[in-house]
């Protein structure tokens, strides 16, 4: 198996980009605030949820197993 090189990689890559119109190119910094918005919720709302359904999860499992 021949492995290309990482500079062939890069090269082929900045074409493909230099090729793209700039709108088609992104919004980089907004993804990254989408992504860590989205972090941050998931955190919160683990937090506050986490124990509920923890003991959600452990009466389900205490009914089945006193079958």
């Amino acid at each position: 198996m021949i492995r290309p090189s990482l500079a062939r990689l890069r090269t082929a890559w900045g074409a493909v980009l230099a090729d793209l119109p700039d709108e088609e190119r992104g919004d980089v910094p907004g993804w990254v605030l989408i992504t860590l918005m989205t972090a941050g919720l998931v955190v919160v709302i683990w937090a506050l949820a986490g124990p509920a359904l923890s003991q959600l999860f452990q009466q389900a499992i205490d009914q089945v197993s006193s079958f």
